[in-house]
């Protein structure tokens, strides 16, 4: 399945369905399949979204440098916990999210998915 996020002021932003859901979590808290954000919550959804990819960033900073400390020269790239780390940040993730929620903001127009 497919996300498929409109709004009248820019173009469809298309997601697979793991990294909607994700998303959708991170700004409103659960994952509906339908929805809508209205402009006046905007901001909060940017907020929190922008919050989530700074504490990822760090935390992956900090699992970075577990795990080099934690790996010998011959050992493959993993976190000091044994799990691979992810080559993909939550901040690619959230981009075309972000750009798009403030272009609704500064254009005024709320942002609707799964209609």
């Amino acid at each position: 399945m497919l996300f498929k996020f409109k709004s009248q002021v820019t173009s469809d932003l298309i997601m697979l369905e793991g990294d909607g859901r994700r998303l959708l979590k991170i700004m409103l808290g659960h994952d509906p399949d339908k929805g809508i954000i209205l402009v006046k919550d905007l901001p909060a959804a940017i907020a929190k979204l922008e919050s989530a990819v700074a504490q990822d960033e760090a935390a992956r900073l900090h699992r970075s440098q577990e795990a080099k400390r934690a790996l010998a020269p011959k050992d493959s790239p993993q976190d000091a916990f044994g799990e691979a780390l992810n080559p993909v940040r939550l901040a690619q993730r959230a981009s075309p999210m972000l750009k798009m929620l403030k272009h609704c903001v500064a254009d005024p127009a709320d942002m609707v998915w799964g209609v």
